[in-house]
């Protein structure tokens, strides 16, 4: 496996490649972004993946100088999932003068959800995609479906900007007890990690009762979100959307997802789960 600090030098590892496969990370790596490597090798002869914590990204209170680097063990994990090519840019490489052209995505998806408690957020996520897709100018890229939000962001600027690569999304990884696996877990405490599988437990619940057939969306959003505040957590949001466009559903809606951002202590979680309803 190679490491490379340049685009000049990533080029230059990518030149005998017939067909690259990318994941794109900020490091600090669990087996979430492992799993997405693996199915980044079955899609390409190459598979590259990036670390980059991007400041773009982060909003000014956010964590972003705490954030962990571990490049060392993020490699040394990377090349025992088949990773071939780690491509680790310093900013001044990946933003060599100021980015005044950002991405803008369209309102109607990025000011919702985590838009709304994060302004700007998919600005800086789209701008550092899109970047890193002309870095390595794979044919296929590899996103999660534990940042949703995200993966339907990239996805239409993929298209809309007519960009030569498929989108593939790897399922969420989850702890034994149904935790999705995220780096900012390791903020946690233990008593916080025990509390932490609350959220998923609220998804599951409110997807239990979609099946069965309730449509009050607002009502099962507002008691999902109570009982997490009666246990003490902080919540941003709990939404029933439509899968597709991330709007509101109607009671005919059948391809709907559950989100949930919210904070336990100071560590913020997300999650979310798609429900296929029957008809």
């Amino acid at each position: 496996m190679q490491i490379v600090h340049t685009t000049s030098d990533l080029r230059a590892a990518l030149a005998p490649a017939r067909r690259t496969a990318f994941v794109p990370t900020m490091g600090n790596l669990h087996e979430g972004h492992l799993a997405l490597l693996r199915l980044a090798r079955q899609h390409a002869d190459v598979a590259v993946a990036s670390v980059f914590v991007n400041r773009l990204q982060f909003l000014p209170h956010e964590d972003f100088d705490r954030y962990p680097r571990t490049l060392q063990a993020d490699s040394a994990a990377l090349e025992g999932a088949g990773c071939d090519i780690v491509f680790a840019p310093d900013e001044q490489e990946l933003y060599p003068e100021p980015q005044r052209f950002k991405v803008q995505p369209p309102a109607e998806l990025a000011d919702i959800l985590e838009g709304e408690f994060r302004p700007g957020f998919f600005t800086g996520v789209g701008t550092v995609v899109l970047k890193l897709l002309n870095c390595v100018q794979p044919q296929v890229a590899v996103f999660g479906k534990k940042d949703y939000q995200q993966l339907m962001v990239i996805r239409q600027m993929v298209r809309q900007f007519a960009l030569p690569v498929e989108i593939v999304a790897g399922e969420t990884q989850r702890a034994r007890d149904g935790l999705a696996l995220s780096s900012r877990n390791a903020y946690l405490s233990p008593a916080q990690r025990e509390e932490a599988v609350q959220l998923s437990r609220q998804l599951r619940a409110i997807a239990a009762g979609l099946q069965a057939g309730e449509r009050d969306f607002p009502q099962m959003e507002a008691r999902g979100a109570e009982s997490l505040r009666q246990r003490g957590w902080e919540v941003d949001y709990l939404a029933i959307r439509r899968s597709d466009d991330l709007q509101q559903p109607g009671t005919g809606d059948r391809r709907l997802v559950v989100l949930a951002a919210a904070r336990l202590g100071t560590t913020r979680l997300i999650d979310n789960l798609e429900v296929a309803l029957p008809g």
